[in-house]
């Protein structure tokens, strides 16, 4: 193991040893649970990019392609809260290789959070006490791509290609800094891309990954992709500056 990530194992290690200390002596139940706003993930530097993997339908024999960076750029981050974010972006192609047409759907493009182990299990967050997803973005690229992005949730249970999701409604179209807000009791249990028939409730005490997908594939829509992420947090409804979109096809247009 590299000596940089050595670092990062145990600081997550001892973050992990310390928030359970701290729970334990609080006696957690006997005091009001906190709502103030929880920083899930931030993109503001080269090490905070390392936590995601991407990964493209180029994998499978696709043609898309896709990228996640730390982008310094002064004109993308103005109007922003930080001078460096990150980049999610690409090209967005329905086509395959020629030998694997029929066989596979090529459309898709995607980055989430890696696992992270400690020495005590793998780190998870807790959002039970918190009601709202809340995601800075800055939306670009081609416009027919902005109903097809996707936020995913990854929790700690016995099936692990389930995936929370829910689609990501934009309101800004001139490339702008927004901040979406989604209800995770609006999130949709789905496995290996299909909607799960018996929906339960999310396992909000144990969130083990957070990701965007883009699924060009689904809509039938191509074209260069552009997403800039500055935070991905958890707030309840007083953090909440604007009415957050309320999904009314169940489905999302999985």
């Amino acid at each position: 193991m590299a000596l940089s990530n050595w670092t990062t194992y145990l600081g997550r290690s001892t973050k992990l040893l310390r928030d359970s200390s701290v729970k334990i002596l609080r006696m957690e139940g006997a005091d009001a649970p906190s709502r103030a706003p929880l920083t899930l993930f931030r993109m503001n530097s080269q090490q905070d990019i390392d936590q995601f993997a991407t990964g493209c339908d180029a994998d499978i024999g696709g043609t898309s392609t896709v990228h996640l960076e730390l982008d310094t750029s002064p004109e993308r981050n103005k109007g922003g809260e930080s001078p460096a974010t990150g980049r999610f972006w690409g090209d967005m192609r329905l086509q395959v290789k020629p030998e694997l047409q029929g066989r596979i759907r090529g459309g898709y493009a995607g980055f989430r959070s890696k696992p992270r182990p400690t020495l005590f299990g793998e780190m998870v967050d807790d959002v039970s006490n918190h009601q709202f997803l809340a995601m800075r973005l800055r939306l670009g690229g081609d416009p027919r791509m902005r109903n097809s992005y996707f936020v995913n949730l990854q929790t700690d249970g016995p099936i692990t290609t389930d995936l929370w999701q829910h689609r990501l409604y934009f309101q800004r179209n001139d490339g702008g800094w927004e901040d979406v807000f989604i209800p995770f009791e609006n999130f949709i249990l789905t496995n290996t891309g299909e909607l799960v028939q018996h929906q339960i409730e999310m396992m909000r005490e144990r969130i083990r990954t957070v990701g965007i997908s883009l699924l060009g594939g689904n809509s039938g829509v191509s074209g260069s992709y552009d997403l800039g992420i500055d935070s991905i947090r958890a707030v309840n409804e007083e953090d909440v500056t604007r009415p957050p979109v309320i999904e009314k096809d169940p489905s999302h247009g999985i």
